[in-house]
């Protein structure tokens, strides 16, 4: 017996814990054994994370394609896990430590303070699993995996390893981002840019060998810049070749101020003539851009920062080579200062010696850590590398070729523009929560990289042998004896970048490289689901790990989902106040519809912007399908064994086998080319209008009359249509429809686990019928056996007039304000034969539903009508006596009014530039929307309009 009232937050976790009971979303489950596999690996959320509506749509996405599939009879590993997130992880730990007020991280030691961490990710990591199992999602949970256990941290030994071996892997010092609070360098996913109101101090350089005047500017050079304390570690200034006004400077010097460096002036296609002075000042070791320009020109790297951003100069023999006498001075006084309030000495000094021009207010970005909050620093370091742009040239081959495939393809452009540009990828970091590098180092500073500290020591002795540094009986005697070693060789501190492991992901979470059965059926997976912003951290990364060590594409399809925004369009943060947690909305409204809200508005290409009411809206959904299933619980529906659907003698059950089969067609059509909202949009228009607006309408006369063939035929074909929905919206709302399936009838299994739609098996007599073979209405084929699937475009015929005669009278009515206490008439005008049987036989119910009076024919409509066609034929409802169709049209003349009005106040906002160059996105947006929406309403306005018109 179905409950009264639908309660989601009554039945979720009972569903799910059937699910787990049955193992129903195991892979390799003994009945699946044969099957086609299927494979998805999910995005692996920070263990430190919780749900947010990003994880919420791209897991409710992949769940769709995961319960579609396994439905079809496919063997489906939807393979689940997490990643170690070192810095995150990191921080939450040292954090729980000085709120407890407990020894820190670097008191406790590396050893100790990771026993903490593990710790904490046995009591408290993980939390995003439950949540996701809350959303339904129907990962294999048993095979579960985490960037740092046992299986991946060997596979990520052995990349690393043989990486190194192949020259692929290397040690260098270059620029990265580094956070000065944390210590660490950090990837640009980590960096986050911040519109700053800031300065921009425009300096001047003295030109070498002539007397520095501040009021002349032939004897300097101006230069800008919005960081003047690193102008310190300044080693040129460059020019564009082409500007005229410095042609004749190229190949002379500036003496840097305040320090007294001599410093060429270099021709350079990176300095812009049509910015500032068209002169910029060069800063290699401090700067990306300047980096690339200082190893064209071959610039010395200045560093004189120190890892916590404060001023390194006084011991520092780069800053120091052939600087003036009292340069040291100066040096010693800014040592150890903090870098802005240096900034504020080094301005100060640069004014008060006549250097500085001028001071311009100037907003712009300036990066900051996304966990620290502080200004992010370039920082000339020490870090492994992977020599990304030889492992890019097979991954762009691979999507250049269509052996992956990216779905919208516009993203394939920001692929390769990613790829193509490609830098060293930075993969070390000062931590120690992660992948300790499987690097160690001799007394001479030689690195030995091995996937064993014995395999080191042995490599290590092996040179140090070779080099005559050790004796071969020293070396044995250390090899033999452990603490003769002790010291002899020490580990890399720093460890792997987060994005390195799950970089192998797709393959590593099989069980590579210790066992390759699951590889063999799994790999390659069939499509990765993810969001646009790790298209290059993530997605190229296992495109180039997956080519080199498995010599195959991770997935042949990539589906890049959109932003889920709010309401107004605006991106969702905690600053704004507008984040909107799908947890809560889960609590009030229920899994599925938070589900089929995303589905629904996950359109290729285009942001979701999510409003609350829309959750209630699909909630609403779900309580009509509920209802529905009670009405037919009601009437004794119940599918008889053996039932064929398409045996069903009555025109109206015929439509809905009919109409049943259509939508199956079109979801199932829609989920393969991943059109998630055309999927969820069908299902939705099948089963509120279709089935429960219409069929279960239509069908109440016959329900409610005397018992007879066209009762029982007719209660069976209520129930056969409703199992056939419950299939078709499982993927989308899991919960509801496994429930209902429970309890509509006794079932030998999880509907989770059934066919996704049977084929509706052709009857002799269908299959001869005339219609079939009719070219003007071809048998739609269904793949992949190649049968034709029942069709029945007679009934649709006539079912099909019935609803969209009522459904044009009603829209009339409407539009028209007329009451539903009164009853027009209609008047079918030249209508054929058929289409006056079809009125004969459905007058009853067309008069009830469409609020009519009486039905007549005519050979043409009466005067003072209004017309509307209807499947090619005239339908007429004469409203002459029945409305003031004076005073009808003044209203919408004044409607139309109103609608014009709205369109040209956002026609004068939108041609504004101003507006639109400075207004937020979002606001933007709202208006377009609001134009579309009145361009909409008068559209409606003046085809009423004109349908009175005719009448008058």
């Amino acid at each position: 017996m179905i409950e009264k009232t639908y309660q989601p937050a009554e039945i979720e976790g009972r569903i799910a814990q059937a699910w787990e009971a049955e193992g129903a979303f195991k892979a390799g489950r003994p009945d699946r054994r044969d099957a086609a596999p299927y494979a998805i690996v999910i995005p692996p959320p920070n263990v430190t994370g919780s749900l947010h509506m990003g994880h919420a749509l791209n897991n409710t996405l992949q769940d769709i394609l995961c319960r579609f599939e396994r439905m079809r009879g496919r063997d489906v590993l939807w393979q689940p896990g997490t990643d170690h997130a070192g810095i995150a992880t990191q921080m939450v730990v040292e954090r729980q430590l000085m709120e407890r007020k407990e020894p820190g991280r670097r008191d406790m030691g590396r050893e100790k303070f990771l026993e903490r961490v593990w710790q904490w990710k046995a009591e408290s990591g993980g939390i995003i699993i439950n949540q996701l199992k809350r959303l339904g999602a129907s990962c294999d949970w048993s095979r579960e995996r985490f960037t740092m256990d046992e299986g991946l941290s060997r596979a990520v030994i052995k990349v690393f390893v043989q990486l190194h071996r192949e020259g692929l892997i290397y040690k260098a010092k270059r620029l990265v981002n580094w956070d000065p609070k944390l210590l660490t360098a950090i990837s640009d996913l980590e960096v986050q840019q911040v519109e700053v109101k800031g300065n921009l101090w425009h300096l001047r350089y003295p030109l070498e060998g002539v007397s520095f005047d501040p009021n002349d500017p032939s004897t300097f050079i101006v230069v800008a810049t919005t960081r003047p304390e690193t102008m310190l570690g300044d080693t040129a200034v460059a020019v564009n070749p082409e500007d005229e006004r410095y042609t004749h400077l190229v190949g002379r010097h500036v003496i840097l101020p305040l320090v007294g460096r001599r410093i060429p002036i270099v021709a350079d296609d990176y300095s812009d003539p049509e910015k500032g002075s068209g002169a910029v000042k060069i800063t290699p070791a401090h700067d990306f851009n300047d980096f690339e320009v200082g190893r064209r020109h071959s610039l010395p790297q200045i560093s004189v920062l120190d890892i916590e951003a404060k001023l390194s100069l006084a011991d520092n023999s780069a800053y120091l080579h052939g600087l003036p006498e009292g340069a040291r001075e100066f040096a010693e006084e800014l040592e150890g200062m903090e870098r802005f309030a240096a900034r504020k000495l080094i301005v100060a000094r640069l004014e008060e010696f006549g250097f500085l021009e001028k001071i311009e207010p100037n907003t712009h970005m300036v990066p900051h850590g996304d966990r620290s909050g502080v200004v992010i620093e370039p920082f000339l370091t020490d870090q492994w590398y992977v020599d990304a742009a030889t492992l890019a040239q097979p991954a762009i081959a691979a999507v250049r070729n269509g052996d992956t495939t990216f779905v919208p393809k516009n993203w394939e452009k920001t692929y390769f523009e990613w790829m193509e540009n490609i830098q060293p990828w930075c993969i070390s970091r000062q931590l120690w929560w992660g992948h300790q590098i499987p690097a160690w180092y001799g007394p001479d500073g030689k690195v030995f990289v091995a996937e064993t500290e014995e395999e080191a020591v042995g490599n290590a002795l092996g040179y140090y042998v070779e080099q005559e540094v050790l004796t071969p009986e020293q070396a044995h005697d250390m090899a033999e004896d452990p603490a003769k070693r002790e010291g002899f060789i020490t580990r890399d501190e720093d460890v792997l970048d987060t994005w390195f492991s799950s970089a192998l992901w797709p393959f590593s979470t099989l069980g590579w490289p210790d066992d390759d059965t699951d590889v063999k059926r799994y790999y390659p997976t069939n499509v990765l689901v993810t969001g646009f912003d790790i298209i290059f951290f993530w997605v190229a990364r296992m495109m180039m790990m997956g080519l080199h060590f498995m010599e195959d594409v991770p997935f042949p399809t990539v589906y890049i989902h959109a932003l889920v925004r709010d309401e107004k369009g605006a991106k969702m943060s905690k600053s704004k106040g507008n984040v909107i947690d799908p947890l809560h909305l889960i609590d009030e409204y229920g899994a599925d519809a938070l589900r089929f809200t995303l589905t629904a508005m996950a359109a290729q290409g285009r942001d979701i912007k999510l409003a609350t009411s829309r959750v209630e809206g699909y909630r609403n959904f779900a309580t009509k399908l509920w209802n529905a299933c009670r009405f037919a619980e009601m009437n004794q529906c119940a599918l008889p064994d053996g039932f064929d659907p398409t045996a069903a003698k009555q025109t109206l059950n015929r439509w809905i086998a009919h109409e049943t089969v259509r939508a199956v067609r079109e979801v199932t059509e829609a989920i393969e080319a991943y059109r998630f909202n055309d999927a969820a949009g069908a299902a939705y228009r099948f089963v509120w209008n279709v089935y429960c607006d219409w069929y279960l309408e239509l069908a109440k006369p016959v329900l409610t009359g005397e018992d007879g063939e066209a009762k029982a035929e007719t209660r069976a074909m209520v129930a056969w249509a409703r199992d056939e929905i419950l299939k078709l919206l499982h993927p989308f709302m899991p919960f509801i429809t496994e429930e209902l399936w429970a309890v509509t009838a006794k079932r030998d299994g999880l509907l989770t686990l059934e066919p996704w739609s049977r084929k509706a098996e052709l009857s002799a007599e269908v299959f001869a019928s005339p219609v079939l073979t009719d070219p003007m209405v071809p048998p739609v084929i269904l793949q992949p056996e190649h049968e034709p699937e029942f069709s029945d475009p007679a009934a649709e015929a006539e079912i099909g007039w019935v609803v969209d005669l009522v459904t044009a009278i009603r829209s009339v009515r409407a539009e028209m304000n007329i009451t539903p206490a009164t009853l027009t008439p209609l008047v079918l005008a030249g209508a054929s034969p058929e289409t006056r049987e079809r009125a004969a036989r459905w007058s009853d119910v067309i008069k009830r539903l469409a609020r009519l009076g009486e039905i007549s024919f005519a050979d043409a409509a009466p005067q003072g009508a209004v017309q509307l066609l209807v499947r090619g034929e005239v339908a007429a409802l004469p409203l002459k006596g029945v409305i003031d169709l004076a005073a009808e049209k003044a209203r919408l003349d004044k409607e139309l009014g109103k609608a014009e009005a709205d369109i040209k106040r956002v026609d004068a906002k939108l041609s504004n530039e101003k507006f639109v160059a400075n207004a937020p996105e979002e606001i933007v947006e709202e208006e377009k929307e609001k134009r579309e929406a009145a361009v909409a309403r008068k559209e409606k306005i003046l085809e009423a309009l004109e349908r009175l018109s005719n009448a008058g």
